[in-house]
């Protein structure tokens, strides 16, 4: 009978690994760039996860006249500070902060289509 009792599995977590990946707070900060649909063509790019210490509104007035788009930052409860821009600017704003010295191209994650 000990035989069976050695066979019999423990109970596994498939999700210990996503949370100790979480736990390290700040060991891998990324900065997430997105897209969201509005009405047919239209379209916000929203950036989230700068540092704190980063002006937003200053990267937002570069971004602005950078690109020749309108733009806000939106104060999220749970996000914190996210910088929205009018149209389909993922590759240009990860470009943007890339070369500025803003974030390494490592922690920058493109989602969308």
């Amino acid at each position: 009978m000990s035989e069976f009792d050695a066979q019999v599995p423990s109970a596994f977590d498939p999700f210990a690994d996503a949370n100790a990946e979480d736990s390290g707070a700040g060991s891998k900060e990324y900065v997430h760039v997105r897209i969201q649909q509005r009405n047919g063509r239209k379209s916000l790019t929203t950036v989230q996860g700068l540092k704190k210490e980063f002006s937003y509104n200053k990267i937002l007035k570069d971004l602005k006249k950078e690109f020749c788009c309108n733009g806000t930052v939106v104060q999220d409860p749970e996000l914190g500070q996210v910088i929205q821009l009018q149209g389909d600017q993922r590759k240009n704003v990860s470009t943007f902060l890339v070369q500025a010295g803003i974030v390494k191209k490592e922690h920058i994650k493109i989602h969308g289509f």
